[in-house]
């Protein structure tokens, strides 16, 4: 850290929204670099005002209960990536005329310049996971790196922290692109879109635009989902400099500037002296964990971040093998009565729900919980036809039954009233009975879990623990 992030900061007055993780990394940062802080959260209770007493040791004032006024004198706000755009705070600021940011354009602002190059992740689905698995081959490839971002540390603690990077892996969701433009990644990845956050954005255009903020300034490569149309037109709309180069990945077998799939076997038709005649392979599909055709996706998608930073194939082959998904991510639970249950908690959307139900077949599915906008029908008629049965939880599981009624009407629905903390184990019960022996039974609830559960892991706890009981019956 340079002495010109120093007195860049020193005696700035900074509004900082937000008293969650990235909030008070901000706060805590900003205040060490001389900034004059306030943090502003709507919020109260003994976790708030915990927080508050911790950053008020640090010099950091602390406004409970409104977050609506903007403290006078503010020069910049600094926002917590789930703050609404339409936040009266930021009206506010506007009115002002003072920026308002987020945590990531933060941590780019202060890195130093030796820092360490961004390889940038973002899509509807995957991130982590792709993030993750870029981490692992980057590692493999015995490079020092961190998988940060949306997730792990906040990504200011890394940036300014005493550890040094050769490269990071950076998972960007649509609300930190939102506020973070001075962003310029070595090279990005968009790996699909789809309707979601639609709330936040007010529109689906919008949110691409916002993911499509990744691509901007990126120096080696944009890497594009050749499935996925409206990611390549991100790709064009994008500001890259000179020499840049789109590259797609397919599970089909790739074109020239593209990896995809042969035989089985993962292959790089982009990163070769001669992409037209030479084709390189990378690993075998058995090497990606679990291969599941989204996962495959999301394996080619890291593939191609780490050998656009020049990574040999070899560490993408290792990478990959050494590579172990997140909890609650497509994870096989238990056997019960020859029926497979499988958690896949972190199906959030429609999207991801799509995916993880185009993996099995037959399928009794638990679906349902906060819907955040969404709607159903493209859903249901993708999958209709693997589907045994539906047993629908949570506060917006009507959408779901309705769209079940429009387009598989045949396919039994349980209905779950209950909102209670047994409510899981009802639901993992009545799949149960529509089941048979060579079904799977897969939690992919398409919506959030805020109405029934703190988060998907809790969410996905409750059904590991369900399955778990069920089975012990069975023993």
């Amino acid at each position: 850290m340079g002495s010109r992030q120093v007195s860049d900061w020193q005696g700035m007055n900074v509004t900082v929204a937000g008293l969650g993780v990235s909030g008070v990394s901000a706060a805590r940062a900003l205040a060490g670099l001389g900034a004059r802080v306030t943090v502003v959260d709507g919020g109260s209770g003994e976790t708030h005002e915990a927080r508050a007493a911790e950053l008020a040791e640090a010099g950091v004032v602390v406004r409970l209960g409104d977050a609506r006024t903007l403290p006078e004198g503010t020069d910049l706000v600094v926002t917590s990536p789930g703050w609404k755009p339409s936040s009266p705070l930021f009206a506010a600021a506007a009115a002002a005329g003072v920026d308002v940011v987020g945590d990531v354009e933060i941590a780019w602002r202060l890195r130093g310049p030796d820092a360490a190059p961004w390889l940038a992740i973002t899509g509807t689905n995957g991130k982590t996971t792709t993030t993750r698995m870029l981490a692992s081959i980057l590692t493999a490839a015995g490079l020092r790196t961190a998988a940060i971002g949306n997730i792990g540390t906040p990504i200011i603690d890394v940036v300014l922290g005493e550890e040094r990077y050769d490269v990071l892996a950076v998972e960007l969701s649509s609300y930190q692109l939102h506020w973070a433009p001075s962003l310029r990644a070595h090279s990005a990845a968009v790996l699909n879109l789809a309707p979601d956050h639609l709330d936040w954005h007010g529109s689906m255009e919008a949110y691409a635009a916002d993911k499509g903020r990744i691509y901007e300034g990126n120096t080696v490569a944009c890497v594009y989902n050749a499935a996925d149309p409206a990611t390549e037109e991100l790709v064009r709309a994008a500001d890259v400099e000179e020499g840049c180069r789109a590259i797609g990945f397919t599970l089909g077998t790739p074109g020239p500037s593209q990896l995809g799939v042969v035989e089985g076997i993962l292959v790089d038709r982009a990163f070769v002296a001669d992409r037209h005649k030479q084709a390189q392979e990378l690993a075998e599909v058995a090497d990606v964990n679990p291969p599941a055709p989204h996962n495959i996706a999301n394996a080619l998608a890291a593939a191609a971040l780490a050998r656009a930073f020049g990574v040999e194939p070899a560490a993408v082959r290792d990478g990959l093998r050494a590579f172990r998904p997140d909890a609650h991510r497509i994870e096989h639970v238990a056997e019960v009565a020859g029926v497979a249950y499988v958690d896949d908690s972190k199906a959030t959307n429609t999207h991801a729900a799509e995916a993880s139900l185009a993996a099995y077949e037959p399928i009794v599915w638990i679906a349902g919980g906060l819907a955040k906008g969404a709607t159903f029908d493209e859903l249901v008629t993708a999958s209709a036809k693997r589907l045994r049965g539906v047993v629908l939880i949570g506060a917006d599981r009507a959408l779901i039954r309705e769209a079940l009624a429009r387009h598989a009407p045949e396919v039994p629905v349980v209905d779950l009233e209950r909102t209670d903390t047994g409510a899981m184990s009802a639901a993992v019960r009545e799949a149960a009975s529509l089941a048979r022996p060579g079904d799977t039974v897969l939690l992919a609830p398409a919506c959030a879990s805020m109405d029934m559960f703190t988060n998907y892991n809790e969410r996905g706890e409750a059904f590991a623990e369900a399955v778990r009981a069920l089975a012990d019956e069975h023993a």
